[in-house]
């Protein structure tokens, strides 16, 4: 009877673990398939013609292409900044209050965390046109701005609660002991506070940059003429057919994000808030 238990615990042990390089397979699969055809030397991507390394040179030469990744980058870096400071304050400020209305606060972030793109786009566009056109706030005629703006509002939900659940998970004593030493509140947030805050807040400032990066949906509601983002430019191209320079593109992105994921957890892990920032992520805190 043990034995056959044993054998049935290692039947499943052996299926969980199929499933699960099979679920992988699935998830990574179509990156692979990218990543090799951006490769091709063909005109298609979808027609593979030979190995070779012209998708990268004409990626690099197409000014198109260029731009609409320069356009990308500058609205991630304006996005970035809004987000880390507006999500940096709103974490402190959830971090070290509690009650009704910490709780509603927080609870409105979440909603923006679930919030389908799609909708947080439809109520952008028309809001931003009439701040512009009828408010003459112009301004947001501005592209990059328009594309910061929406991409900051998810971001900034995301640097809030890394930086909330970087707060909950700090030691009270050390607040206690520069109290004892007579430092003023600005002392003690300055030489105390931010730089246990600094990891969460640099992570934050990174997946920002990451979740701006990719983001389609607001940035084909929010552009303008002339500021196309590349996630934009490579939907629009699938009416002439997609080329092998905009997967060569899209795997030096690739590239590109997967380092500053890789940063961004690193600098998670080295500033002890890993486990206080999942806890927030999802929640318990």
């Amino acid at each position: 009877m043990n034995g056959s238990g044993a054998r049935g615990t290692r039947g499943t042990d052996l299926a969980l673990r199929i499933f699960g390089v099979l679920v992988l397979v699935f998830l990574f699969l179509p990156i692979v398939v990218i990543l090799v055809y951006s490769f091709n030397s063909g005109r298609l991507l979808g027609a593979w013609e030979g190995f070779g390394f012209g998708a990268y040179e004409a990626a690099f030469r197409a000014p198109e292409i260029l731009n609409s990744v320069l356009v990308s980058l500058r609205a991630s870096a304006v996005a970035t900044l809004l987000a880390t400071l507006l999500g940096s304050s709103l974490g402190i400020a959830l971090g070290l209050r509690t009650g009704t209305l910490s709780s509603v606060l927080t609870a409105l972030l979440a909603l923006v965390l679930v919030t389908p793109e799609i909708v947080q786009a439809v109520s952008l566009m028309p809001w931003l046109t009439s701040l512009s056109v009828d408010w003459g706030a112009s301004l947001l005629n501005d592209g990059i701005l328009r594309l910061a703006i929406g991409h900051s509002l998810f971001a900034s939900a995301v640097v809030s609660f890394l930086v909330r659940g970087r707060v909950r998970a700090l030691d009270p004593a050390l607040f206690e002991a520069a109290e004892d030493l007579y430092a003023s509140r600005w002392n003690s947030f300055r030489q105390v506070m931010l730089p246990q805050l600094a990891p969460a807040v640099g992570a934050g400032a990174l997946m920002a940059f990451t979740l701006s990066l990719d983001n389609t949906i607001i940035s084909a509601f929010v552009q303008t003429t002339g500021s196309t983002p590349w996630p934009v430019y490579v939907l629009s191209s699938l009416r002439s057919g997609l080329r092998p320079e905009l997967a060569a593109m899209a795997t030096v992105m690739l590239v590109v994000t997967l380092l500053v994921l890789a940063l961004a957890v690193l600098i998670l892990r080295r500033g002890g808030s890993a486990a206080s920032t999942t806890r927030a992520l999802i929640g318990s805190e």
